[in-house]
């Protein structure tokens, strides 16, 4: 069985204790993962539920893509867990002479770089899903409007969770430009984090009126 399918059929009960238990994975990158999903079930959710014909294409083109995107971040999730799994076998290879510590070395960048892969994945969906409740959030269902907020606050939690699995992996890699477009990549958090702050402000107006 797959990671994929292995995330399919394990309940929530049993992830959230694999992920408090004493092993190497799941960890933060899984998390980040997984809380990007949960925004994508929010987005799709708020979208069934929002009936208005006059808004019917747009709707079901957010549904469509918020459900892409939920299944996206689960691959995600199961890529993080195998590449944090290759970062942990090449920390144990053997350094006791120059040619093994350089072998270490070279492996270790390699793999350290291939697992910033999954949570820039995760940070492209955050990104996405921040735009469809942006988008979604003048014509939902005027009493789901808090879920739209819940969503991007879901979507900023996993795009700083994502930042950090990325810069966790900085130090074991070698090459200069690929650590340098790294930190350019995850610059865009900041701006997420504001976007989705203005969505959850203009929700709480919606909720006062």
């Amino acid at each position: 069985m797959s990671g994929r399918d292995e995330l399919d059929h394990q309940s929530i009960g049993d992830f959230l204790g694999q992920l408090a238990a004493r092993m190497a994975a799941p960890g933060a990158g899984a998390t980040g993962a997984v809380e990007a999903a949960l925004s994508a079930s929010l987005v799709a959710m708020v979208g069934r539920f929002t009936k208005d014909e006059e808004h019917a294409d747009l709707v079901s083109g957010i549904v469509a893509a918020a459900d892409a995107q939920r299944d996206a971040c689960l691959e995600a999730a199961a890529d993080d867990e195998a590449a944090f799994s290759s970062v942990a076998q090449a920390m144990k290879l053997p350094r006791g002479t120059p040619e093994e510590k350089a072998e270490r070395r070279r492996r270790l960048s390699e793999v350290s770089l291939d697992a910033t892969r999954p949570p820039l994945a995760v940070l492209a969906s955050a990104a996405e899903l921040i735009s469809l409740a942006t988008c979604l959030l003048p014509i939902a269902n005027r009493n789901l409007v808090s879920d739209v907020a819940a969503a991007t606050a879901a979507a900023r939690a996993a795009a700083t969770t994502a930042r950090l699995a990325v810069e966790a992996n900085l130090p074991g890699i070698d090459d200069d430009a690929a650590r340098a477009d790294l930190v350019a990549a995850v610059a865009v958090v900041e701006d997420l984090a504001r976007r989705a702050d203005e969505v959850e402000t203009e929700v709480r107006q919606k909720m006062r009126r």
